[in-house]
């Protein structure tokens, strides 16, 4: 039998993880912020990065004593066009939307800027700041380090984090272009959807000790968190399909989210030491630069406009209907769901309620609740 999807309208769902962020201690402020790039995500149909990051990622984390509710930002360094920020183990979200603010604002007055952060956490997706960057008129460009996943090309043990290189750019389309995607073939926010939808891998995902793919997708988030499995790079295992590129992109953003602030990496970055949790200290990186100080803005929107839609306009494969451009389907999504809201599944469903009950929420009643 297949499994019922609520939908639920994004207003209510905002608010929702709002007053959850609050009640796990997070000022409010922050609580709008960190609810906004969830929402934003779910608004994009990007569901691996959505409300179904809230509890594992955000508030359990905050239960676990590994994220500080309150945060407290310390400006480390600072020159006209760059910084490094200590996060000091906050919200991911709050410190991050804090740097590309900087940013933007040193490359409003010197043409680029770019902001360097340690000890953050999980920053939900990145497309959220790049897109800051956008509705400023300016390029976006965001990386960040993760828990160790990837296995570096000839490897099969996980050493780099997922670590998406994103980029956002303005055209003069009702969308913009907004590349966010990992360095590796796929991310564990995937693997958890395909867990909640009970189905396998794609063969090619993921790498065992052996050297052979793994498709079992359940014992696979357990093996990933052991080392016992590991994500394969962008191009996928070996060189054949390009595999190696995937790992060098991986490892430029490892270094951009480490090296410059004197941040951790690698397996410093698991969030387990000595059999117990603590803080991931995440690194992550924001650039940000002014059109203004190379071209005029409506003349770059143009021709990034154009290159989009000849790219669209080409020749197809026989059997597909169309080509996308990064950003379109996301696009589409929204279009979509604009007056639908957010998918609800059961998993999905099951953790509401819990939060529900474990933070006195008892002021929403979800449809699903009594179905």
């Amino acid at each position: 039998m297949p499994e019922k999807i609520y939908w639920v309208d994004f207003d209510t769902m905002e608010q929702f993880m709002i007053d959850v962020f609050k009640a796990a201690g997070v000022p409010e402020e922050d609580a709008k912020i960190c609810a906004d790039v969830l929402i934003t995500s779910d608004k994009r149909g990007i569901d691996s990065h959505g409300i179904g990051r809230l509890k594992p990622i955000y508030i359990d984390r905050i239960m676990d004593g590994i994220i500080n509710p309150v945060t407290k930002i310390k400006v480390v360094k600072e020159g006209p066009t760059t910084a490094v920020l200590d996060g000091q183990n906050g919200m991911g979200q709050v410190i991050s939307k804090k740097a590309m603010e900087m940013a933007i604002e040193k490359a409003e007055n010197y043409g680029m800027g770019m902001v360097a952060v340690r000890n953050s956490n999980h920053y939900g997706i990145a497309g959220y700041y790049v897109l800051m960057a956008v509705e400023a008129g300016m390029i976006g460009i965001t990386g960040t380090n993760a828990r160790p996943s990837i296995a570096p090309t000839f490897g099969v043990e996980n050493m780099l984090g997922t670590n998406p290189l994103t980029f956002g750019i303005p055209t003069d389309e009702e969308f913009p272009f907004v590349l966010d995607c990992a360095t590796s073939v796929s991310q564990r926010g995937k693997i958890e959807v395909y867990a909640r939808e009970g189905k396998p891998l794609p063969e090619g995902w993921v790498i065992g000790q052996d050297g052979s793919p793994r498709t079992d997708t359940e014992q696979v988030l357990k093996d990933l968190l052991t080392g016992g499995a590991a994500l394969t790079p962008l191009g996928g295992i070996g060189e054949e399909m390009g595999g190696y590129k995937g790992y060098g992109y991986a490892t430029v953003v490892e270094i951009l989210s480490a090296a410059l602030q004197g941040g951790a990496f690698l397996k410093a970055l698991s969030g387990m030491e000595n059999g117990k949790k603590v803080p991931y200290r995440l690194g992550h990186f924001f650039i940000a630069i002014n059109i203004e100080a190379f071209t005029e803005l409506d003349s770059f929107r143009k021709t990034a406009g154009d290159i989009l839609r000849q790219l669209r306009s080409s020749k197809r494969m026989p059997g597909q209907d169309r080509i996308y451009t990064a950003g379109e389907k996301e696009y589409l999504a929204w279009l979509e769901r604009k007056d639908k809201g957010v998918p609800v599944n059961e998993a999905l469903q099951r953790d509401i309620i819990q939060l529900k009950q474990m933070l006195n929420l008892d002021q929403y009643k979800f449809e699903f609740e009594n179905p």
